[in-house]
Order: structure tokens, then C-alpha cells, then sequence
């Protein structure tokens, strides 16, 4: 009787064992999967601007039978862009709001142009890493980390240099030298966002309050008025 519950007990354990390593297998399986994404389960998911349907992974796709050549294509970046404005830079995006082929990919690239002294204001792009290489002239980049310490990595580019920003640090771009510069931007998602801070915090609608801001960052509510209504 007694050698009988122990090889019950054994089997038992055994049982028991062979679950838990089950468990993790599974596990190891899910977290895998879910660091990979989904396998695509097409060749394409054009996106359907007709479509009011939305998702986390993407637009909703068109119909493959009316997908066209197209739908994979955009001109416009072999032009500089228009920097007669107060920032004196350009950005000619190519996302999937332009270039429908893009969605599901999980990229997209831009035309930056920079006029002397111009500049790109703080910004951050919550859903894209970026990396950029400048094809002409020179540019100074940087971002910043999150708390704590909030530090300040920064670089000053020359033609052909290429400079990665992680996804969703405050950076910027700014054009010290005496000529125009050109680069190109390229992230890792069709349609990676962009949250200009001067925007965000002075052209909030509705405002976020003079009060508030004055207070955050010390100033004047004069100053802040005089902030609020360039934005």
C-alpha cells in the first residue's frame, strides 16, 4: 500500500511538472509572438480612404482587385520645400495619409528643408523611432531623455551623417550654418504622429489656462498671453 502512494505521489508531481512547463512554454510562445507582431496575412492592406472603419494596426484595407500601381507611389520629395516661414524649415511628409501602400508596413520617410538660422521646433513622435541623414549642407540635432535626468544628447551633422532618435523623446533640429540643408527622415511606423510642444502647450483647444502656465513655467501671465495668441 505504501509503495503504491508513492508511485502515485511520483506520477502525481510528474503531472504536475510536466503543467508547469506547459505553462511556461506557452508563455515563452505568447511573448514572443507579441514581440514580433502579427505575421501578415496578406501581401499588401492598401489602405481605403473611403473607409470610416479604424484599428489599431492600421486603416482598413481596400479592396485588392481595385488596388492599382498607384496606390504604391508618390512624387514630390526630389523638390525643396517651402521655407519662407517663421520656423524657416519645411516638412514633405510620406505617410499613409499620402502614400496608401504604406499601410500595416510600419514605415515612413520625409523631406526635411532648412533655410539658414531654420529650425524645427521641440517635438516627439509617439508611435516612430526616426533616423535621419542629411544629404546636403549641415544640421544640428538633438533630444532629450525622460525623468530622471532628462538628459541632452546632441550632434552636429554633416553631409552624409546619420543620427537615430528613439521613439517618443523630445527633439529638435536646427540649421546653424550659412547655406540650406537637406535631409531625409525615415520611421519606423506609416504613421508614427508628431506632438510639436509649443503647439501642444499654447495652441491647445481650448487653452490650457494662463493661470496654469504662468505658474509652470514662471512667468508673466502677460508673457503667457502674448504665447497663447501666436499659437
Amino acid at each position: 500500500m505504501t509503495k503504491f502512494f508513492v508511485i502515485n505521489f511520483f506520477f502525481l508531481i510528474q503531472f504536475e511538472m510536466a503543467q508547469y512547463f506547459i505553462l511556461l512554454i506557452i508563455s515563452a510562445l505568447i511573448s514572443i509572438a507579441l514581440a514580433f507582431g502579427p505575421t501578415p496575412l496578406h501581401d499588401f492592406c492598401v489602405a481605403d480612404p473611403t473607409s470610416t472603419a479604424r484599428g489599431n494596426r492600421g486603416l482598413a484595407c481596400k479592396n485588392p482587385t481595385l488596388v492599382q500601381a498607384n496606390d504604391f507611389f508618390f512624387s514630390g520629395l526630389q523638390s525643396p520645400g517651402n521655407t519662407t516661414n517663421p520656423y524657416g524649415a519645411s516638412i514633405i511628409p510620406v505617410t499613409v495619409a499620402t502614400l496608401p501602400g504604406l499601410n500595416t508596413l510600419g514605415i515612413s520617410i520625409a523631406r526635411l528643408d532648412f533655410a539658414p538660422n531654420g529650425v524645427i521646433p521641440p517635438h516627439l513622435h509617439p508611435r516612430g523611432t526616426e533616423i535621419l541623414i542629411v544629404l546636403e549642407g549641415s544640421l544640428q540635432v538633438g533630444f532629450v531623455t525622460s525623468n530622471p535626468g532628462y538628459n541632452h544628447f546632441n550632434k552636429t551633422l554633416q553631409a552624409g551623417d546619420v543620427f537615430v532618435v528613439p521613439v517618443g523623446l523630445v527633439h529638435y533640429q536646427f540649421n546653424a550654418g550659412s547655406g540650406n540643408t537637406v535631409v531625409i527622415a525615415a520611421l519606423n511606423s506609416e504613421s508614427p504622429g508628431i506632438i510639436a510642444i509649443p503647439n501642444a502647450i499654447f495652441g491647445a483647444k481650448p487653452d490650457i489656462g494662463n493661470d496654469y502656465l504662468a505658474t509652470t513655467f514662471q512667468l508673466d501671465k502677460k508673457i503667457v498671453d502674448q504665447l497663447l495668441a501666436k499659437f
